[in-house]
């Protein structure tokens, strides 16, 4: 499988360590993918001229990611500050700056073509191109995290083919009726990931479920990254549902063992 991620990224500031990480979830998810096997990754995102620009620019070259078609703009990276409560990590302030400027090109979509997924978010700022990204794709997965309202939803889920949403406070009715109204925008994949309360896939009009894998928690920041991550590469090369499902927990898990999405501390 090579998949590619396209949009936001952002330096995390954990401002009770004064280190910064790289990140953002159209980066972490490809990261991740090819540490757990896949065949190739790449990041297309606008990244700043700034030390924390270069920084993380870096951290994706040293993990092996295509990262030629990323654009340097003449300001800031963004950054979000975040802290920690045992373990769980909190948000406590960002910086925007120029990930939400991604403009993509005609020679950026047809470098995408190569691709067997495009993975993207909803705080990647391209939902006026994403037709034209999803005319570029064969699967194009879009994590829609907890902030989506329906009106949005609405909008987006047509151009999605697998579809991530973190749902902490949500039911077995609010999920069921998630997934019908995905469905019926055609989307293949859809999954809820809930932390310590497991997840819940819907995959080609079946149900699977999964509970969370014990673990000790140092840090939760990317593993809902790290469970996408490791399930688009599964499917995409034809796991079985349940048991792809039980390794993505395993690998989220994992990620709670370390600071940061994928590591690379620097100081701020």
């Amino acid at each position: 499988m090579k998949i590619v991620g396209v949009g936001d990224n952002v330096l995390d500031k954990y401002v009770d360590q004064g280190l910064m990480y790289p990140g953002g979830n159209a980066v972490n998810v490809p990261v991740l993918a090819l540490r757990y096997g896949a065949e190739a990754a790449a990041y297309i995102g606008a990244l700043g001229d700034d030390g924390g620009g270069r920084w993380l620019r870096e951290a994706l070259v040293r993990e092996g990611l295509d990262v030629s078609r990323t654009k340097i703009l003449p300001e800031n990276n963004s950054y979000s500050r975040v802290t920690l409560v045992d373990g769980d990590r909190t948000f406590v302030g960002s910086e925007k700056g120029a990930s939400c400027k991604l403009v993509l090109s005609r020679e950026d979509l047809d470098y995408i073509r190569g691709f067997d997924v495009v993975h993207t978010s909803i705080y990647s700022g391209l939902e006026g191109q994403l037709k034209e990204l999803r005319a570029s794709s064969r699967i194009l997965a879009f994590d829609f995290s907890n902030e989506c309202d329906a009106a949005y939803l609405r909008a987006v889920a047509g151009s999605v083919d697998y579809a991530f949403f973190s749902g902490s406070k949500m039911n077995d009715s609010d999920i069921e009726a998630l997934f019908l109204l995905t469905e019926s925008f055609g989307v293949t994949l859809c999954l809820v990931t809930r932390g310590s309360r497991g997840a819940v896939l819907r995959f080609e009009g079946r149900t699977y479920r999964q509970d969370a894998v014990p673990c000790e928690v140092v840090d939760t920041l990317g593993a809902g990254d790290a469970f996408i991550a490791r399930l688009i590469l599964g499917i995409v090369s034809g796991g079985e549902p349940q048991a792809v499902l039980g390794e993505s927990a395993r690998c989220a898990a994992a990620a709670c063992s370390h600071y940061g999405a994928f590591g690379y501390p620097k100081p701020f």
